[in-house]
């Protein structure tokens, strides 16, 4: 991804036919996405930028005119593009709050100072978020809950977490 943009989302394909487009939102709620007037849109890297005319959130996601995307044909053309917002765009965040876009990339260690690897992802479960952390291609899901992240050094590009090396 290009440095800076953060993946809010990707295009389900084309709404209507007047060239508006169906979003898969990867936000909290749908309505987190509809906030920003300008996206970037990529397909294996190639960004490009659109104002956002129009969005509107939906139960399942969210729909979107893009300016200048003004037919179906225009829509379908976009179907599978990631969809991103510059991070310095998005809100602040309160103290010990986290994007999970800031956190994917930090080293992990336990409070032995053993590495358990590196965050490559997380999960929405339902009951909490896991943290997807690979070390020498072992993948480790720890519950990204206040119990097991003790401590997150964005500076340093380190998180500390109340985990086993063996668990």
């Amino acid at each position: 991804m290009s440095a800076g943009l953060v993946t809010m989302g990707r295009v389900d394909g084309p709404w209507g036919v007047k060239g508006w487009i169906k979003v898969r939102p990867f936000t909290e709620t749908p309505e987190g996405l509809c906030r920003f007037g300008r996206w970037w849109l990529a397909r294996d890297g190639e960004w490009k930028e659109y104002e956002v005319a129009d969005a509107a959130a939906r139960p399942n996601g969210v729909v979107a005119h893009l300016a200048g995307c003004d037919d179906r044909e225009a829509a379908a053309l976009l179907k599978g593009c990631d969809v991103a917002v510059p991070r310095t765009a998005m809100p602040a965040t309160a103290e010990n709050e986290f994007y999970w876009a800031d956190l994917i990339g930090l080293r992990v260690v336990n409070a032995q100072g053993e590495r358990l690897g590196e965050v490559v992802g997380l999960m929405a479960t339902g009951a909490n978020d896991v943290l997807r952390v690979r070390d020498d291609g072992k993948e480790r899901l720890l519950p990204c809950i206040p119990q097991v992240v003790r401590q997150v050094d964005l500076a340093a590009g380190e998180m500390q977490v109340d985990w086993g090396l063996d668990w």
